[in-house]
């Protein structure tokens, strides 16, 4: 009876399934919204991506560059007819990604890794799969129809709230949404380079996309090693380097019998449009220039340890010690509450040995603890709050001083300053015989990871040297 009861849930699901032609197999799909209602619904969140989450970078001819290839791919894409919109984010996100209706998003970020507009092309283009395959449509779709065949079948059988009930519901939510991850990314591949092929570009651009962005992996995963963090992932779908995997070079190569004897690489036309783009973070999100840190907004200035990695998250500015022996970060609060002294002394406990003092005219309040660091600093009616903490309590002992000379380093920012901080920029020029990264790097502003960073945009990562008369990207 109970086993009855429970197959009652799964046939709840299927008859709350809807379906309807898959543009891009002509087979019949499971979904829940009709194409009209993925417009809408694209043009809801646009709003929210562009106003809220990120804003439109400034290059108007930039913008009007890439909308021009997207419109290009579009028109020999499953679904020429949707109104297709290609916006350049300035952020600087390693990252693509598209809403329903045809809304897509490419950061000037990823950006600065490219190298060629067929590289350009094969980014949009596998934004442009999702979208024709209506990858996200499908995935909501399923998602729904778990949430509403369990309200349903809850009706029918009480038991269904209990917590045997919820394990069900994760059981059959995870069966809707499987297939949501690498397999939708290899879809989008394929359908991604048949587009690049029909519009003249070469499809194994995939594959070099994909080869920047999995060297990015392992150079992050390096860094994180010497400073004892977690690695960030942009290319987590492939455990195996692309160059290795066969699926993604099965699903690319279909492609190769469509396209002409000689497709357009476009790499110099890709870097005089890309001469001068943002590199790294804007002058609205601080720039750090040889680990002295500018934020012109917020109107400050501090100074990190020259061996230390900083990253300006979106969340907090964190430096780590060049052994990840030691960390540090920086938070903001807008509207903080009291004086700072009091306002310390809520984060650590009013029982602390709390004690005020003044950072260069800036009041501000120091606990200086045995196992940990905790400071706030007022400027301009905003908290400034740093943490500093080792992973051990003789770590952090050792790099004590060095996180408290960072606190007192905190000022306000000078008109001089103020007008001299600009954000670091992508210049184009040629390689001279005998140039060398490593040659580069002392003169670059990008700190103690240079020589990796100017490998990477260059597309000679971990090993590469220009070439004399080498077309390189350099950062000033």
């Amino acid at each position: 009876m109970t086993g009855t009861r429970y197959i009652f849930v799964g046939l709840a699901l299927l008859l709350l399934a809807g379906c309807a032609q898959n543009p891009v197999t002509g087979k019949a799909d499971f979904v829940m919204m009709s194409e009209s209602d993925e417009i809408a619904l694209g043009r809801q969140y646009d709003e929210q991506v562009i106003k809220k989450q990120y804003k439109a970078y400034e290059s108007k001819a930039l913008q009007a560059y890439v909308d021009r290839i997207g419109q290009k791919l579009a028109s020999q894409s499953h679904r020429p007819h949707l109104q297709y919109h290609f916006s350049v984010l300035d952020t600087p996100e390693v990252n693509a990604f598209a809403l329903p209706g045809g809304y897509v998003y490419i950061t000037r970020g990823i950006m600065a890794y490219l190298n060629s507009e067929a590289e350009l092309a094969a980014v949009v283009g596998h934004e442009i799969g999702h979208v024709t395959a209506r990858h996200s449509v499908r995935q909501q779709s399923a998602a729904q129809a778990a949430s509403i065949g369990l309200n349903i079948a809850s009706i029918f059988v009480p038991e269904i709230k209990s917590s045997f009930g919820q394990k069900l519901s994760n059981i059959l939510g995870g069966a809707l949404l499987s297939g949501y991850g690498r397999e939708h990314e290899l879809e989008a591949d394929r359908l991604a380079a048949q587009y690049l092929a029909r519009a003249d570009y070469d499809p194994q651009a995939i594959i070099k996309v994909l080869r920047t962005l999995k060297n990015q992996d392992l150079m992050d995963a390096e860094l994180a090693a010497q400073e004892g963090r977690e690695p960030r992932r942009y290319s987590g779908l492939f455990a195996t380097h692309p160059d290795n995997d066969t699926r993604l070079h099965e699903v690319v190569g279909e492609a190769d019998k469509l396209k002409s004897a000689t497709p357009f690489e476009g790499r110099d036309t890709f870097l005089a449009a890309t001469d001068g783009l943002v590199f790294n973070e804007n002058t609205d999100q601080g720039v750090l220039r040889n680990n002295r840190f500018y934020h012109p907004d917020l109107g400050f200035a501090m100074q990190f340890p020259e061996a230390w990695q900083v990253h300006n998250l979106p969340e907090a500015l964190i430096a780590i010690s060049p052994r990840g022996e030691a960390r540090m970060q920086m938070q903001t609060d807008q509207k903080p509450e009291g004086s700072p002294l009091e306002y310390t002394r809520r984060l650590v406990g009013s029982g602390t040995q709390a004690k005020p003092f003044r950072v260069n005219g800036l009041p501000g309040a120091l606990t200086n603890l045995p196992d940990g660091i905790v400071a706030v600093v007022y400027l301009d009616r905003h908290a400034f709050i740093f943490q500093g903490v080792g992973k051990t309590r003789q770590q952090l002992d050792t790099h004590r001083g060095a996180i408290i000379n960072t606190v007192r380093s905190f000022q306000a920012l000078t008109a001089e300053e103020r007008n001299r901080v600009k954000p670091l920029r992508i210049r184009i020029g040629t390689a001279r015989q005998g140039e060398s990264y490593a040659r580069l790097a002392k003169d670059s502003p990008l700190g103690n990871s240079a020589e990796s960073y100017l490998r990477l945009i260059n597309a000679q990562y971990p090993g590469g040297e220009p070439q004399a008369g080498q077309r390189i990207k350099i950062v000033e």
